[in-house]
């Protein structure tokens, strides 16, 4: 079975002023496209074509060397966009609610505390690369970040919150603005739907 690209549940210019509808498109459109069309034609023919992008994450070390490095950069590439997605939401923000909320008070001492971290986090990052939120295996949660597109999953986390900061998921808006990026998609995290990667 090829991957597929996820449709948005949203259009293109509902994030808007935070992330404006052109760089929604090509994102979606061509970068997330990309990422599948590549790992679709690494595994072509293969035993790993018939498995998930979860699966080919963990098992990384298993995949023959020829495309190991494809897979990881464009399977993390598509895991790491789905979930991205699906965070995203033009009425969203504020503060999460329930488990969560006590989980980041236990964990980090607070939400403000949580943002400040994430955010530094995010603005930090060398280059390319994505800031997440994760589960731990214990369920504990962290925040770090990777480089490039790899996936908290390789790792054996549960990501539940992540945010791009590549080029292209701002630079038509923010320019070299990371921060002010990092800042503004407070505004727009679907929390209850990062609630609910936290309790599954």
């Amino acid at each position: 079975m090829d991957f597929i690209l996820p449709k948005l549940e949203y259009s293109f210019n509902s994030l808007e002023p935070v992330i404006d509808a052109k760089t929604m498109e090509i994102h979606h459109d061509k970068h997330h496209a990309g990422y599948v069309n590549n790992l679709n034609n690494a595994v072509k023919g293969t035993e790993w074509a018939e498995k998930t992008v979860e699966f080919l994450l963990k098992n990384l070390d298993s995949i023959p060397e020829s495309i190991r490095e494809t897979v990881r950069n464009n399977g993390g590439g598509h895991a790491n966009h789905t979930l991205f997605w699906t965070i995203l939401d033009g009425k969203g923000g504020g503060e999460p609610e329930g488990k969560l909320a006590d989980a980041i008070k236990k964990e980090f001492g607070g939400f403000e505390f949580f943002k400040g971290l994430f955010s530094k986090t995010a603005a930090s990052r060398f280059g390319s690369g994505w800031a997440w939120l994760v589960a731990k295996p214990d369920g504990r949660l962290s925040v770090y970040s990777t480089p490039n597109q790899d996936s908290p999953i390789t790792k054996g986390d549960i990501p539940v919150l992540g945010l791009d900061v590549w080029e292209h998921a701002y630079y038509l808006n923010y320019q070299n603005r990371r921060p002010d990026y990092i800042e503004n998609f407070f505004k727009i995290i679907n929390w209850k739907q990062v609630s609910d990667y936290y309790k599954g």
